[in-house]
């Protein structure tokens, strides 16, 4: 039996955990000095890793959000392997990878999912492509971090998720506001107002979310690269029923505001698919006005609006009998600076009335979710924003323009 050496490369590598027993043994006589290099290579490969291990990692996709955010933070992560980087356009891949020391580059994320020695991938693209992209490494046995959202239709979500139930790769979508450091803070004292009941009854919640400059106080040294080179065409993912006129503002109506619903969610405690939508009343942009929800037993309303704002307008109150909580968002670019936390407590037993701020811990929400992504790799912990549980903002968010679509 003879083997090239590109053969034995492609035969062996490309199916490590299959052919270790079948290939060794002819490997050893025909081939005596390289059986040593292989065995230890795909014995590495096919070995489950230790925790302390760096996750091996590619990326897919060199955009904006991609070079500024989610490579800088993934590589800068001392858990983080970074070994292969996916781009359509050649020449921009090859000049991100080089900026950061990364070996691989490929043209296809088909590429990342057939490479053996890559276990996570980060995805981020056009909102109706990443979802397909997400799926096909799911299939691939790769674990996917990705830009929310999930999809843009329950079709391809629940088909996503069919392929995580069934395999054994995970699913983490980025919704970044659930790592930020003042988010928790706020959720800490909200469970544990609810659990002593000392503020009463917990009686309403509310995000406004006017947005404005998402890049306001962004750090203007981070390198980014463009290309003329055009980009292949993203599919048409919207729902079926949705009419063509309303897609584009369906779109931007939920790659926007479904973080601020999920953070409601969040505070909330919608760990199951306990949101439904109560009235949506929007103008004919799609996108300002109010949408009315019940999560998880309590009435709560996105304020939605896209201005023209210098900074960055968007805050989320949970009112109690005795008090409210209170965060205010920075702007999402604008490193090391949590979300900002007030608490207020009324006049009550004797206590005086109170505003305080406190001060969470610095951080980077952005940073902070890809160190859960790859922590939870490896201790098996759940992602706090998977698979199972962002497909209800899909969901949340067709039940919306089916209304308004419904209401024109």
């Amino acid at each position: 039996m003879g083997f090239e050496f590109g053969v034995i490369d492609s035969r062996a590598f490309g199916c490590a955990r299959q052919c270790k027993e079948q290939y060794l043994p002819s490997i050893s006589q025909e081939v005596p000095w390289l059986s040593p290099l292989l065995y230890a290579e795909i014995s590495r490969m096919t070995s489950p890793a230790s925790a302390s291990d760096p996750v091996r990692f590619a990326y897919v996709g060199c955009g904006f959000v991609g070079q500024t955010i989610h490579i800088p933070n993934f590589a800068s992560l001392p858990n983080c392997r970074f070994l292969a980087l996916a781009e359509v356009r050649p020449e921009l891949g090859r000049e991100v990878a080089a900026r950061y020391g990364i070996s691989k580059v490929y043209r296809s994320h088909e590429e990342i999912a057939a490479d053996p020695d890559i276990e996570a991938v980060g995805v981020s693209g056009p909102y109706s492509l990443q979802g397909k992209i997400a799926e096909d490494l799911l299939r691939a046995g790769k674990h996917v971090f990705m830009e929310k959202p999930m999809a843009v239709s329950m079709r391809r979500a629940e088909s996503m998720l069919e392929v995580v139930r069934n395999g054994s790769a995970r699913l983490m979508v980025g919704y970044m506001k659930r790592y930020d450091t003042g988010n928790l803070l706020l959720k800490k004292h909200l469970e544990a107002w609810r659990a002593s009941g000392e503020c009463g009854r917990l009686l309403f919640a509310r995000n406004h979310g006017f947005c404005g400059n998402w890049l306001y106080g962004g750090d203007p040294n981070v390198p980014f690269s463009q290309s003329s080179a055009p980009q292949p065409p993203a599919p048409d993912e919207c729902p079926d029923w949705l009419p063509a006129d309303r897609r584009p503002s369906y779109l931007g109506f939920l790659q926007q505001w479904t973080h601020n619903i999920n953070l409601l969610r969040f505070f909330l405690g919608d760990d199951g698919g306990k949101t439904r939508l109560v009235q949506a009343h929007l103008d004919p942009d799609g996108m300002t006005g109010l949408t009315v929800l019940e999560i998880n037993g309590t009435r709560a309303v996105i304020e939605s609006g896209m201005t023209k704002f210098d900074g960055w307008d968007e805050h989320t109150q949970i009112y109690f009998e005795g008090g409210w909580l209170k965060t205010s968002a920075p702007p999402l670019v604008q490193k090391e600076i949590p979300a900002s936390v007030e608490i207020y407590r009324s006049n009550h037993d004797g206590c005086p009335a109170s505003i305080v701020q406190e001060l969470p811990t610095p951080s980077w929400s952005y940073r902070e979710e890809a160190k859960h992504f790859l922590a939870c790799i490896r201790s098996g912990e759940a992602f706090r924003s998977s698979a199972e549980d962002t497909l209800n903002d899909v969901r949340i968010f067709e039940d919306i323009y089916r209304q308004v679509t419904a209401s024109r």
